[in-house]
């Protein structure tokens, strides 16, 4: 059974090109991929994620809000007693990165990822994310 992830959107973001690549690139490799579209709230993907049953939620952030968006997505999902990993993609400054992985997103990619690189990145994620279960 390949991994469920829900890919979205939060904000008023609405540049969905990259995203929808990223969609593709990661059900090519086996994922099941649900898009939930543009501007979400950190509700919506967190309800979108429990309905769904995923894996991982993957947030794609180019707005400059990722600091306020992202652990409010991470705190929604953790609230509603899922323990999905959260994946951060997007316009984010390298100084941001801790704040964001201390603020439990269990990962960052930066503009430049190959495809191979993001698949290995959340194929590790989600490798860990299990491991952590048992």
């Amino acid at each position: 059974m390949s991994a469920r992830i829900l890919i979205g959107k939060v904000g008023l973001d609405g540049h969905d090109r990259g995203v929808k690549v990223v969609a593709r690139i990661l059900r090519d490799a086996g994922f099941e991929v649900i898009y939930t579209g543009l501007f979400q709230t950190p509700a919506t993907i967190a309800a979108a994620a429990l309905d769904e049953d995923v894996d991982m939620v993957g947030l794609s952030m180019l707005s400059g809000a990722h600091m306020t968006l992202a652990p409010l997505v991470v705190k929604e999902l953790r609230e509603r007693g899922s323990a999905a990993p959260v994946v951060v993609g997007g316009i984010i400054p390298d100084r941001h990165v801790a704040a964001l992985q201390e603020a439990g997103v269990a990962a960052v990619l930066t503009p430049g990822a190959t495809a191979e690189q993001l698949v290995a990145e959340v194929q590790r994620v989600l490798d860990a994310h299990q491991s952590s279960l048992h």
